[in-house]
């Protein structure tokens, strides 16, 4: 009887939670075969100016005709959406994103799935396509990736990357730490054959670790991303990694800090935050050291991904921010109140933190005139302030903070991801052709960059869903699911 009562109450809870999940046809607000939408502001990620009254035609999920509304012909039939006032972007292609969050716990730090509110976020937000960057729950992420696939559940299309490739022994509860470089091949073969299609290596992994799960993740044909700290950057540019997360001052580069030892990130990770005081403080992006490590990645042609937006900390954004009081409003009373308590505590430290802003806004300026691909993502874990598709709204707010012009940012939001992945010739970019993945925003994006946080309707392979319905439907989810 005791085993009966506990599966009707397990029953009870999971169709109880599943409720809670509305399918994506809830939210389809323009689903016709054929859509125009005319005399709208374009951008079209391609890094060409804005182009104004322009209309774009979509026809059963693909871009058919791009051009000045006076000579674009709109199919007869077609269901017309008057862009006037609006502008236009490719779907945004976030490569820093996370299916987890910061728990809202004292103490050591772990972090939950969010497996039904962030995949929604961030179509709501804008983002179609997302490279998840290192996976607490893999096996989540996979039935959410098929989900959302599948057209259960609202999301963009998701480019998995595996769990942490990590060394040992690893400062974090949830990750698994490698025994040695076997193991590292042994750990890519498995998560490749279920599914994965990059790999993610952590702070501790050892170099002969990294350079064996680099070496079988290119056989493989996987590409692989770092957050790393025991094995600096140019040191993983010549073994061939693809890309690096943050930026020297984020993440940050180990052979910056003056107490570095060979193949181990820190003795006492108590240290971190010592070891990234003292590089952002002395270490100058136009100074030799960097200079160096640009002129390698250059090079070898590896990525960084910019987490600006993660970054921020204490007193920014500022909490009358139109992305503050919305996330007020998605995020659970616990996690709001433990966003708080941090920003508050946080707030001795902001000249800290205004200068490593000013200073990797610097160095990703310096990377991308050397011809560095830079990549954007928001990495929703930090102080938790940093949500799903928000922070990759924000992102771009803060790649023109930081000197890029609103035609830049985007280009690099969405066609350099695309790029990366190998799927420029898909999405990215608006263009006859490709995928009708794009971002309908209310205001002229041009003149004001926090248009980027008014997405009215999001199109993913032409059907249009209604950003602030989703929006509203996950009020107070945050932190919970």
């Amino acid at each position: 009887m005791r085993k009966f009562l506990v599966a009707i109450f397990l029953f009870a809870a999971s169709s109880a939670n599943a409720q809670q999940v509305a399918p994506a046809s809830k939210f389809i607000r323009e689903n016709a075969p054929v859509i125009a939408v005319t005399h709208v502001q374009l951008i079209d990620g391609s890094g060409a100016p804005a182009q104004a009254d322009q209309t774009i035609v979509m026809d059963h999920g693909k871009i058919v005709a791009v051009g000045p509304t006076a000579g674009t012909a709109v199919t007869a039939g077609a269901k017309v959406i008057d862009g006037k006032g609006k502008t236009l972007i490719p779907g945004i292609v976030g490569m820093h994103e996370h299916l987890f969050y910061p728990a809202a716990n004292d103490g050591e730090p772990i972090f939950i799935e969010q497996p039904f509110s962030f995949p929604q976020l961030y179509l709501a937000s804008g983002v179609t396509t997302a490279r998840t960057t290192g996976s607490i729950e893999p096996y989540t992420d996979l039935q959410v990736k098929a989900r959302v696939d599948s057209g259960r559940l609202p999301g963009p299309d998701l480019y998995l990357t595996t769990p942490y490739l990590e060394g040992a022994p690893s400062a974090f509860l949830q990750l698994h730490p490698l025994k040695d470089a076997a193991e590292a091949r042994a750990f890519v073969d498995y998560w490749h054959s279920v599914g994965f299609t990059s790999v993610k290596a952590y702070m501790d992994v050892k170099p002969d670790e990294l350079r064996a799960g680099i070496e079988e993740a290119h056989k493989l044909g996987m590409k692989v991303t770092g957050h790393l700290c025991s094995v600096g950057y140019i040191e993983a540019a010549e073994m061939g990694i693809d890309d690096l997360e943050h930026g020297p001052y984020g993440a940050p580069d180990g052979e910056l800090y003056s107490k570095k030892k060979p193949g181990v990130c820190l003795d006492d990770f108590s240290g971190y935050f010592g070891m990234l005081a003292e590089i952002i403080k002395n270490i100058d992006p136009d100074g030799p050291e960097l200079r160096k490590t640009l002129d390698t990645l250059v090079a070898h042609h590896v990525a960084v991904t910019s987490t600006l937006a993660v970054f921020e900390g204490a007193a920014r954004p500022p909490m009358n921010s139109g992305i503050m009081k919305r996330s007020h409003e998605l995020m659970s009373p616990q996690a709001w109140s433990k966003v708080m308590t941090l920003r508050a505590n946080m707030l001795d430290l902001d000249p800290l933190i205004r200068t490593w802003l000013q200073k990797e806004m610097k160095f990703e300026r310096n990377f991308v005139a050397a011809g560095g691909m830079l990549l954007a993502g928001c990495d929703p874990t930090g102080t938790g302030q940093t949500l799903a598709g928000l922070g990759d709204q924000r992102q771009v707010e803060l790649l023109v903070e930081g000197g890029f012009t609103p035609v830049e940012a985007i280009h690099i939001a969405t066609q350099n991801g695309a790029t990366f992945l190998g799927a420029a010739d898909r999405i990215g970019s608006v263009a006859a052709g490709k995928q009708a993945d794009l971002v309908l925003l209310d205001g002229d994006l041009a003149k004001d960059i926090t248009v980027i946080e008014n997405p009215e309707i999001v199109f993913k392979s032409g059907v249009g869903y209604d950003s602030n319905a989703i929006y509203e439907s996950l009020h107070g989810q945050v932190g919970l699911q």
